[in-house]
Formats: C-alpha cells, structure tokens, sequence
C-alpha cells in the first residue's frame, strides 16, 4: 500500500508542477496576481507530496516489501536497518526521486522567505524552478520509477551493493545533491533577472546565502566522497581524478569563481554578465554531474548503476535549458552593459579577474579531462583514458597561482595603487614565502609543486595575518578597546569578510595535508606469517593473529597487528570481507589517524597457508584534508551569518 501512496503523490506533484510552471506565467501575462499565488501554493503542496512518497519508499525498505522491484534489487533481509532506512538512495530510480524531493523543498523554502520582498521576480522564478522541477519528474514517473511491482516477488531482495554498506553511501549522496540542487535557485533568480531587466545588485543580494550554503555543502559531499573512497577501497589515497569525483568538482570550482565574482559587482556594481554566464554555468555543470553518474557511460566507484536511456534524456534536458539560458543571456546583452571599467591592474577588482579566469581554467581543464575519453570513444573504436599524470601537470599549476591570488587579494585596494605601496606591502610576505620555500628545501621536500606550495602558504598566511593585525589595530585605536575585544568587534562587524579569510585559512590547511599526504607518504607490500615484524617510519608492526569473523549479513578474514611507535602500543585489524548476497570481497582497512600522520593495513589474499598479502602505508598529514575542510565549513556558515545588505564600514 506504502509504494501506490508513494507512486500516486509523485503523478499528483508532477501535475502541480505543471501548474507551477503555467499559472505564475498566466498570472504575469494577463495581470492576474491570483494565478501567481495559486503557483506559489503549488509549490508548497508539491513539497508535502514528494516527501510523502519519499516516506513510503522509505518505508517500503523497512518493510522489506520486496514486491517492489526497487526494494528487492537494493535490500534483503538482512540488511541492517542503517542501511535499510537509507538505501532510496542506493540506485538511479530513488537517488533520482530524493534529487526531485529536495529541488521542491528548496522551491517551497524560496517561495516562502522572498514572495514579499521580490514580487516581480517571483513569478519568473517559480516558473523557471516548476520547470526544472518537471523535468525531473518526468523523469522519475516514466524513465526512472522506484514504484514498479514485480508480478513474482522473491522471498529475499538482491542486497545493497557491497561497497554502499557504509556510512559514506548515507551521507556522501545527500549532502551531493543539497549542493547540485541548491544551485537550481541562483540560477532562477538570475533569469528572473535577466526576463524583468533587474539584473542589478538585488538577485546577487537575494542569492548570496543560498549560494553559500550550497557551495558548502557541495564541498562537503566532494569530501565526504574522497574519505569514503580513503577508508573503503584499500588503496591508501583519497583522490584519484575519477571521473565521477570530477563531475562534482567541476561546480565547486565555477561555483567558487561566482562567490568571488559577485564581490565585485556588489561593491563596484561590474562584471554582471560574467557572474550570470558564472551561475548559469555553475548549474548546468550540476546537472552534467547528474548526467554524468546516471547515463551509465563511465565507469566508476561511484557510478553505482547505469542507465543510457535515462542519460540520454538528461543530456537533452541539459541542452534545452543551456541553450534558453545562453539564448536569453545574449539575448539581453546590450542592458548589461557597464558604466564602471576597471581602471588599473593594481586593483583588487582586477586580482578578482585573474581569480576568475583560474578558476575556469580549473574547470575546463577537468571537463577536458573527463569528457575527452568519451568523445574518442563515441568517434572511433579507440579507447583513451586521462589521469593523473594529466591533472597535476595542468591542473596543480593553475591552482598555485590560485594560492598566490590568495594572498594579494586581502592586501590590495580597490580601483587603484600605487607600485611603491605595493612593495610595503608585501614586503614581509615575500620575505618569508622565500624562507618557506628555503626551509621546505632543508626538510627534504625536491618537487617543485610542493616547494612552491610551502612557500605559498606562508606567503598566504602572513598577508592574512597583516591584514587581520592592522584592521584589529585600527579598531583598538578608534573605540579605545583591548586586543581581545577590539578583534571580536571586528569579525563580528564584517562576518562575510572573516568568514572568507577562515575559509581560506581551511584551504591552506588542506594544502598542507596534500603535500604530506600526496609527496611523503611510504608504502609496503608484503607477505607476512604469523609472528612477523616490519617497520615503516617510527612504527614496528607485528602480525598477531588472523581469524574468521562475521556479522548479520558479512562473513571476514580478520588479521591483528600489534603497532608500536616510542612506547605507544595500539591494536589495528584490516580485514577482508565477504557479504552473503554478493561474491564480491572487500577491504576494511585498518587506519590509525594521529594529527602528524596515518598508518593504514590493508589486508589481501592468503598466499599459501599461514601466509597473507598486505598493503601497509604511512601517511604524514592526512589528516589535515579533513581539518581544513572543517575549517572550511565554519568560514562559510560564519559568513552567512552576515546580514542581508553588507554595511560598509572602515574596518
């Protein structure tokens, strides 16, 4: 009963959303304002249906009615309820539906908090959002449904993908599509804009926020995603430039260039078609991701089910709505022209620029990256991949120059300076980026990426802190306050601004951790009995034990090392796993974490009795990815804190 209450919310909310695409335009058309408040209703009603039907597949899961297709091929009775409350999202059709259900919350949240402060804009809005949502829907009702039944039903489901039996595949994919998702209302606000001819500073204004959040969160599925992959798959890294981790990487960046973009164009009222030709490319690039995973044309980790029919119509949906965009963009290009130029190089409205064309240089690096083996193939009978090799010869060097924007970026004013003031300025950064790059050499660090990342971070780090001490200092001096209470009343004045600089802070904190983990990390490969000893860094690892263990639904070979390292003695137990619905063996590496490095076992086969494979690995700084991405998410969230207008103040 649960999946036909389901199925029947969803027709009913892809009828509404058919209503939310039409009536606010009628309502515009024939200046009838009741047909744009029945859309803004629809949306709200379209919400509540869609987490109804997401609660009876849900539901369906729990109670292991494998009279769903959808259920039996990802669940069986023995699954754990952990995963069984989440598995919706462990295939196309209820991944899909989840991508529907969170587009109509934030819908209904937009109609709700901007329906009187953007009267115009709204129906634009609402009807672009409806149409998106109908896409969506479309393709959930008739290409991708979790709702089909199964004349037959088996007494037992197929089980969840072994790899999707762990908390990465509860949190990573939701937290994914908030950001995919999220993008969707920037995106509407900015061709409401562009359609009423108010593609001024209110859009920018109105979106900032969601902006924020949805980059945050985008960021921190990217990151879930990349420690997922460092636990679970046994190989010891965390990125490997797949192309399903580049589809969400693409937005991040082109989503990252539009953050700062908008800067400009609040302050110095510049650069609006760049920032429209930025939001626009922000979302169709999370749509692409979208594709990207569900057209079953890669071959991926992630890419957990395929699909080239539902691929195909993503693909055209894409089309359409880029090719409207664009249209309506150029359309329109001769109302946004500016009256502002940048007038000097040696500004900070230009260092923006510059940090713009990195940042989409970055992006189109990775979409060549990733599309190119999938054209090669498509054109001929020739199969290309690109990886790593590529990415960090081109990629790597883009993003150091991103690093050393960074830096210049808090120190120089806006519209104009001078060389001489310049050379004050960044007197004292230089000098100690050089001592950095001086002391990386002494300590053993030859590549140069790696030298030219130590030098930057202390060259970031300083200006930062420069900047950071003299506005403290202004403050003090004007209200006659103590250090403590004069840089408090300075973060908190300007959230945005110190919200940003602890993002930044976060970033240089990863940084570090990549060159650690990416330049110094040693790796073992071995065969081990019962007994043996090896050392790798300061660590003595024994092999103790290996024994059979199993759980509710997995059965294991479990190895015991005893791990020593100046008097500290911990207990690490790598196993490999087999579940019972599946012939597929998996690893559970056994990490250690510590703030200056990881020591990581991975188990692998018995080689002959009384002897076992393993991969062993020290990783300085890992850890250091997950703090500053930490880090990362506290700068953003601070910064939203902000006001809705950004006050102008001395400091």
């Amino acid at each position: 009963m649960w999946i036909e209450i389901a199925h029947f919310s969803t027709l009913i909310a892809l009828v509404l959303s058919i209503v939310l695409l039409t009536a606010p335009l009628i309502g515009v058309f024939w200046q009838r304002p009741v047909w744009v408040r029945i859309g803004r209703q629809a949306s709200f009603i379209i919400c509540a249906l869609l987490t109804l039907a997401c609660a009876g597949l849900i539901i369906s899961f729990l109670k292991h009615d494998f009279s769903v297709k959808y259920v039996a091929e990802h669940a069986s009775l023995k699954l754990p309820i952990f995963y069984l409350a989440t598995a919706m999202w462990g295939g196309h059709e209820g991944s899909l539906l989840l991508w529907a259900w969170m587009l109509s919350l934030f819908v209904a949240i937009a109609a709700w908090k901007h329906w009187s402060t953007h009267s115009v804009s709204m129906p634009w809005v609402l009807s672009i959002l409806g149409g998106v949502l109908l896409g969506f829907l479309l393709l959930v009702v008739f290409l991708s449904s979790p709702f089909d039944r199964l004349i037959n039903p088996p007494f037992d489901g197929r089980d969840l993908n072994p790899l999707l039996q762990d908390p990465g595949m509860v949190f990573h994919p939701p937290f994914l599509y908030l950001g995919y998702v999220g993008f969707a209302i920037p995106y509407a606000f900015a061709m409401a804009a562009l359609i009423t001819s108010q593609s001024d500073n209110e859009w920018i204004l109105a979106t900032r926020r969601w902006t924020l959040f949805s980059w945050a969160m985008l960021t921190i599925g990217i990151v879930f995603g990349a420690y997922w992959a460092y636990y679970e798959l046994g190989w010891g890294g965390y990125w490997a430039w797949d192309p399903v981790e580049n589809a969400s990487f693409m937005p991040w960046l082109t989503g990252l260039a539009f953050l700062h973009s908008v800067m400009v164009q609040e302050r110095r009222r510049m650069f609006k078609t760049w920032n429209l030709f930025l939001i626009i490319t922000t979302f169709a690039l999370s749509l692409l991701g979208t594709f990207l995973v569900r057209s079953g044309v890669l071959s991926s980790v992630h890419a957990f089910a395929t699909d080239p029919g539902r691929g195909v119509y993503i693909l055209v949906f894409m089309a359409v709505l880029l090719l409207l965009s664009f249209g309506l963009l150029t359309m329109k290009s001769d109302q946004l022209k500016e009256t502002p130029q940048l007038e000097s190089p040696l500004s900070k409205e230009f260092s923006f620029l510059i940090n713009n064309l990195f940042l989409v240089a970055g992006a189109c690096t990775v979409l060549l990256g990733t599309l190119y083996p999938l054209a090669v193939e498509t054109l001929s009978t020739a199969k290309v991949s690109v990886g790593a090799p590529y990415y960090n010869k081109v990629f790597i060097p883009i993003m150091l120059g991103m690093l050393l924007l960074m830096g210049a970026g808090p120190i120089i004013p806006w519209q104009r300076t001078t060389l001489a003031r310049l050379r004050r300025e960044f007197l004292l950064p230089i000098a100690l980026g050089a001592i950095g790059i001086i002391t990386a050499l002494l300590l053993g660090v030859t590549h140069p990426f790696g030298v030219a990342s130590v030098g930057l971070i202390l060259f970031v780090t300083s200006t930062h802190l420069q900047d950071l001490i003299r506005n403290t200092k202004a403050r003090m001096d004007k209200e006659s306050l103590g250090p403590l209470v004069g840089f408090i009343q300075l973060i908190q004045r300007n959230k945005r601004r110190y919200g940003g600089m602890l993002v930044h802070l976060g970033t240089l904190t990863m940084v570090a951790g990549f060159v650690g983990s990416g330049l110094f990390q040693e790796e073992r490969n071995l065969f081990l009995s019962l007994g043996d000893t090896l050392r790798i860094g300061s660590w003595s690892l024994t092999l103790q034990s290996v024994d059979k263990t199993a759980r509710r639904n997995w059965k294991a070979d479990e190895a015991v090392f005893k791990a020593e390292n100046n008097g500290k003695t911990i207990l690490l137990k790598p196993q490999k796993r087999t579940y019972s619905k599946s012939d597929q063996p998996t690893t559970e590496a056994a990490i250690h974490s510590a703030w200056n490095e990881d020591l990581y076992v991975v188990m692998g086969d018995a080689v002959k009795e009384g002897v076992w494979s393993f991969r062993i690995y020290r990783t300085p700084l890992v850890s250091w990815v997950w703090t500053g991405t930490g880090i990362m998410i506290v700068g953003v969230f601070w910064a939203m804190m902000q006001g809705r207008r950004l006050q102008r103040k001395p400091v």
